[in-house]
């Protein structure tokens, strides 16, 4: 379960970094209710999974999945650039990623 949480956590990272982008500095309402509301529910979800996972894996599993979440939304959504150094560095993130929940009990 505390994985399940761990990766909402992430998404709602993902989501907090779009709505703050979207609020353009804070100065509209909507995307700053939603940045808001996701950050504290990501940070919320984050602290319950690290009762049970290690700090480390816990906020490089968050970080990680925010970072490839993030990066995939730009250039999905927002029409941000993809060239091969890009994506190479969003597959190591992930490779990391792979590699940390492996290692890790829990």
């Amino acid at each position: 379960m505390a994985w399940m949480s761990l990766l909402v956590a992430g998404l709602l990272e993902v989501v907090w970094a779009f709505s703050m982008k979207q609020s353009a500095g804070f100065t509209r309402l909507g995307p700053t209710v939603v940045t808001l509301v996701a950050m504290l529910a990501s940070v919320a979800l984050l602290a319950w999974s690290m009762r049970v996972l290690p700090l480390g894996t816990a906020y490089t599993v968050w970080t990680g999945i925010g970072a490839v979440g993030a990066f995939a939304v730009g250039v999905i959504v927002l029409g941000e650039p993809l060239n091969p150094g890009r994506v190479v560095a969003a597959g190591l993130i992930v490779a990391g990623l792979v590699l940390m929940k492996l290692s890790s009990a829990g």
